[in-house]
């Protein structure tokens, strides 16, 4: 694993954020609403505990879906899709794992929206989904990922 704190940025680096504690899950999302905004047939991203992740240089714009309950920040230069935040909950930031340059964490350890996948898009995944999971399953989902499944990929 790399040695925090981790820093990344978006594809122009007018947006940098920094990684400062490990991550508590991989994922990639097959939802067709990732797919349109990754062009490719899923999205990858860490789930940071949100004290360990911060916006060290430039501003955000929200992109992608804008509803009430989801915010998706972008660079308002590049447009890279850069983290998520869902509203109310303030324990982790979704972000792009591939703004950060740590393959490990390119390797989802879950996948949701199984259920909208590509017939022919597969990933690694030790755990998979026909939707998002539930918020109860985060628990044991992050357990099996602290515990070195997801660092393997298996």
């Amino acid at each position: 694993m790399s040695s925090l704190p981790v820093e990344g940025s978006c594809r122009c680096g007018q947006v940098k954020m920094r990684v400062s504690a490990p991550p508590m899950l991989t994922m990639a999302c097959h939802c067709t609403g990732c797919q349109k905004m990754t062009a490719g047939p899923f999205s990858l991203s860490v789930m940071i505990p949100a004290p360990g992740f911060a916006v060290i240089e430039g501003e955000t714009a929200i992109g992608g879906l804008h509803g009430a309950d989801l915010h998706h920040h972008h660079c308002p230069r590049c447009m890279s899709w850069l983290f998520t935040k869902v509203e109310g909950v303030d324990f982790f930031v979704n972000a792009r794992s591939t703004m950060f340059g740590v393959p490990e964490w390119n390797t989802p350890y879950l996948e949701s929206f199984t259920d909208e996948k590509l017939p022919w898009a597969s990933t690694p995944a030790v755990r998979s989904f026909p939707r998002f999971p539930e918020m109860a399953d985060f628990e044991d989902l992050m357990s099996g990922y602290a515990a070195g499944q997801g660092a393997t990929g298996g």
